[in-house]
């Protein structure tokens, strides 16, 4: 079963361009289950990303819903395998929730995936740590043989203490499959060509004062983690090209990850 997870950016700045550009990645992989971080509330992009790519099966978590949050963003679970069971979970802080969905993968098999979006920070912080811990202690719930997949934009690099904390008990697929994280999975060159030349001086001040660098930051925050009962085939970053007549277009400001998972016998 092939997975992805992408953070689509909840702004509508040049959705219909990016749009497209989205929907063509993901028709170039065929997945499975896709897991949506920021899915615009007004515009309802989910629904319409599901659409296109012919996938069944949605299941859409509202942060008002579940812990009267104003985020104008949700989560998305689509998937091609009918959904057995859902359930959303208030991750408390910042209006963050997660989600999980059970899938029947056919008469004997099923499947866990949950989908989060957690605590934005730089660099390790216990909000974002009990917001991970929330999430462990309610998959717990499930029999340790169900294989669990866990994804994501965690908003910590692989280095936090919210990471290695979820380390303790899941894979991430892939650093199983390559032996470390991506480079990085966030930010993309999206709308750079935008900014005022005032942004642009403040965020070089930024950068030169706190981070002591001149280079732009970027960091892994978007994972794909396995519990012992998945293998994996492959897994890869996608959705990380910019369109071919303009090099600040892309499909959000995150990368995609992809995995192709089994699960083990």
């Amino acid at each position: 079963m092939k997975i992805v997870t992408i953070n689509i950016l909840f702004k509508l700045d040049d959705w219909l361009q990016r749009r497209d550009l989205l929907v063509e990645g993901l028709k170039a992989e065929n997945p499975d289950i896709v897991a949506l971080q920021e899915v615009s509330l007004a515009e309802d992009t989910a629904a319409w990303i599901a659409e296109q790519l012919n996938i069944p099966y949605v299941y859409k978590a509202v942060p008002q819903d579940v812990n009267d949050s104003d985020l104008p963003f949700g989560l998305a679970i689509l998937s091609r395998y009918p959904i057995e069971k859902t359930a959303a979970l208030n991750l408390e802080h910042q209006g963050r929730i997660a989600q999980y969905a059970q899938m029947k993968i056919d008469d004997s098999k099923s499947i866990v995936i949950c989908n989060g979006h957690y605590y934005w920070y730089p660099g390790s912080h216990k909000k974002r740590n009990k917001q991970i811990k929330l999430m462990l202690d309610w998959l717990s719930e499930f029999d340790e043989k169900m294989p669990i997949i866990s994804v994501g934009d965690f908003n910590g690099t692989p280095e936090t203490s919210g990471i290695k904390l979820i380390k303790e008990k899941y894979q991430s697929a892939y650093e199983v499959y390559h032996g470390t994280e991506p480079e990085y999975t966030c930010p993309t060159l999206l709308g750079q060509d935008k900014l005022s030349w005032r942004t642009r001086l403040k965020y070089f001040w930024r950068r030169l004062i706190f981070d002591r660098t001149l280079k732009p930051w970027q960091g892994t925050l978007d994972y794909i983690f396995i519990n012992q009962s998945l293998q994996v085939k492959d897994c890869r970053v996608i959705l990380n090209q910019p369109a071919a007549n303009n090099r600040y277009l892309y499909p959000s400001d995150h990368f995609g990850i992809v995995a192709d998972l089994e699960i083990a016998n």
